[in-house]
């Protein structure tokens, strides 16, 4: 062989090895400051879990990019003429990652689970609406009124396989005050693009792409790798330095420092989610006050004193750093129209005194207040804003400031609302106001619906209830948007609840990710893309 002879054929060597590597896998590593505790899609509606389930699971809707309806697991719907009766029809050709057929039991099953006791999403599916079958494809849900709206929260519903769930003791669903894990909770089997390969509570979770997925895929991503990093400071060296991709959320006084970063940058913009503070106002002696006997929280003098103690705009300009908008509503004005109509009471500490001494409490008294301190944009930072504003009218506030996992556990419908005074943050799921109006703002009184379930602290008013009831099946924009302030109006004259500011979305990105943010702020890696 000549000199020139052996060359060639060394190169095409040469060329024949690197043709047969394979390329280099994209492993995208997210973090975010709280945990993920549950992969049973019903545990917990938060939204930063239910992104997490979202990779797995589907609802028989989808949101696209713009937040706009698409379908899911359904193709399409007719609704009856009287809105009675909507008709589904499924996709066919879809499989659960254990390779089982999703079909109408399927979606039967799941109807049933979501509105089951443990469950912390009922009001996905209407208490009272039957659901059959006609065909493996074909589900007819029955109305005993109409809903117009019915589906717009189906995107996250997730539907669950029921063979999977009966041979795995899952049927019932896992309340977020369970202390022993079901199968569910630990496992996971959806019909997503990822599916979870394995899953450390606390630790670290890994989902990979389904290769059998029946959408189109928009992701390069090989590989998600998921890890809590409760502190600020860790979460945020980890982006810095490329040990993660993506943070969620970036803590307000570093988000220059990223910016400023030659690796990062923070892809911010405004949020749905309406942070509050709400009180218990149904039990006849708080559970965690000196007051004995009586419960403050139901005059609304001490409602309304508590409203005008606190400085929303200290809190904005101290706490957030200016990035918040203060809020009048129990939902953000992008949301509804009529919003510009209402206007926050100015903080007045000598006028909230005045109505505590008239409310029969001159020196004050002393609540337990639970907040969350891994879930919203500074939320501890904010209560403990709160617990000093207070003290200057005199209240004293014993703070109680724990992860989301065991805060949800407590003060959710699971955990018997155990909590005098809170604070939440809510994104209505359907982005309307009945959403807000019937979950958060509805007498939970009656046990065969699923009206409050959101309603920590039981504010009830009847006429807002009826309301809230023909909200649902108004027709007529203006008609309709006039009804919501009348019902909102209830709520603000009776200082039923104290809303603070809709938070600013601060995502941390590496420069070689491209993400979608969507203002309901679902970290969503389906749509991602890195560069290698």
């Amino acid at each position: 062989m000549t000199k020139r002879s052996k060359f060639l054929a060394a190169t095409v060597a040469t060329l024949m090895i690197g043709a047969a590597l394979p390329a280099m896998a994209v492993t995208l590593r997210y973090a975010n400051q709280g945990d993920l505790k549950s992969l049973d899609p019903y545990t917990l509606n938060e939204t930063t879990t239910i992104a997490h389930h979202g990779h797995v699971y589907e609802g028989l809707t989808k949101r696209d990019k713009d937040l706009s309806i698409i379908p899911g697991l359904a193709e399409r719907w007719e609704i009856s003429e009287d809105g009675l009766t909507w008709r589904l029809f499924l996709r066919k050709n879809v499989k659960f990652h254990n390779g089982n057929p999703f079909n109408a039991d399927d979606v039967i099953f799941s109807a049933t689970r979501v509105r089951a006791q443990g469950s912390n999403f009922q009001t996905r599916v209407p208490s009272g609406s039957e659901w059959v079958k006609v065909d493996d494809y074909t589900v007819d849900v029955k109305l005993k009124s109409p809903n117009p709206i019915m589906n717009a929260q189906w995107d996250t519903w997730y539907i669950m396989d029921k063979e999977w769930a009966e041979a795995n003791n899952s049927v019932a669903p896992t309340p977020a005050a369970a202390t022993t894990p079901s199968y569910a909770s630990l496992n996971a089997n959806g019909t997503g693009p990822f599916k979870i390969e394995s899953h450390q509570p606390g630790v670290k979770t890994v989902f990979k792409p389904n290769k059998d997925w029946w959408g189109k895929v928009e992701h390069n991503l090989d590989e998600i790798v998921f890890t809590p990093i409760a502190s600020d400071a860790t979460r945020v060296a980890a982006l810095l330095s490329g040990e993660v991709d993506v943070v969620e959320p970036v803590p307000l006084q570093d988000v220059q420092r990223v910016n400023s970063s030659a690796n990062a940058k923070v892809q911010a913009g405004p949020e749905l989610r309406t942070i509050f503070l709400g009180f218990d106002q149904t039990r006849d002696e708080l559970l965690f006050s000196n007051v004995k006997g009586k419960n403050p929280f139901k005059d609304k003098r001490v409602r309304e004193a508590f409203y005008k103690a606190i400085d929303i705009e200290t809190i904005k300009s101290r706490v957030m750093r200016g990035m918040s908008t203060p809020s009048a509503l129990m939902i953000a004005p992008q949301l509804f129209s009529l919003s510009k109509d209402f206007e926050r009471p100015k903080a007045d500490v000598e006028g909230a005194k005045k109505l505590l001494a008239d409310a029969g409490y001159p020196n004050g008294f002393e609540v337990g207040m639970d907040c969350p301190n891994d879930r919203y944009v500074n939320d501890e930072a904010i209560c403990q804003a709160v617990v000093g504003m207070l003290a200057r009218a005199g209240v004293k506030v014993n703070l109680m400031a724990q992860p989301k996992a065991q805060y949800f556990a407590k003060v959710l419908k699971s955990g018997n609302y155990n909590t005098s005074f809170y604070l939440l943050g809510w994104t209505p799921g359907t982005f309307d106001s009945h959403n807000v109006l019937f979950d958060i703002e509805g007498c939970r009184n009656d046990p065969n619906s699923s009206r409050g379930e959101s309603n920590l602290g039981n504010f009830c008013n009847k006429q807002h209830d009826e309301l809230t009831d023909k909200i649902l099946v108004e027709s007529n924009k203006e008609k309709r948007d006039q009804m919501i302030k009348q019902a909102f109006q209830i709520t603000f004259d009776e200082y039923g609840y104290i809303p603070l500011h809709q938070q600013a979305l601060a995502w941390g990105v590496s420069n070689k990710v491209n993400l979608v943010q969507r203002a309901d702020n679902q970290v969503l890696l389906y749509w991602a893309q890195k560069k290698e």
